[in-house]
C-alpha cells in the first residue's frame, strides 16, 4: 500500500470508529502528535524497548510504536484533506536535498 492509500484507509478507519463526527480542530491534531511524541520520550526514559506487548495483551507497545502513532494521526489528517502525501514527501525532500550542511549553520 502506498502513502496515500494508508492515509485514506487511516482516515476511514479513523471516522468508522467516531473520531471524526465533530470537525477536528488544527490545534487538536496538533496537540494529538504532541501527545504521541511524548509517550515515546516516556517509553525511552523508562528504557523500555522499542516494540513489545505487555504480558497477556495482543497491543503494541514501544518506543517506535508511539513513534508509528504520531504518523498515524498525521496521516489521519492529511487523508481527511485529500492530500497528495507520496507527492508531498517528495517534494519537501528534494527541496531538502539542496539544502547546505545542517542548514547552514544549525545546532540541532
Amino acid at each position: 500500500m502506498n502513502l496515500n492509500d494508508w492515509a485514506k484507509e487511516i482516515h476511514n478507519n479513523s471516522k468508522a470508529h467516531g473520531w471524526w463526527d465533530e470537525p477536528r480542530v488544527f490545534g487538536e491534531i496538533v496537540a494529538l502528535c504532541h501527545s504521541e511524541l511524548s509517550e515515546a520520550l516516556e517509553e525511552y526514559r523508562n528504557g523500555k524497548p522499542m516494540i513489545y506487548c505487555n504480558d497477556g495483551s495482543d497491543k503494541p507497545e514501544g518506543i517506535a510504536v508511539e513513534m508509528i502513532d504520531c504518523m498515524i494521526r498525521i496521516l489521519d489528517w492529511l487523508g481527511s484533506l485529500d492530500i497528495d502525501v507520496e507527492f508531498l514527501l517528495d517534494l519537501k525532500h528534494d527541496y531538502n536535498k539542496t539544502r547546505p550542511y545542517k542548514h547552514g549553520g544549525k545546532v540541532i
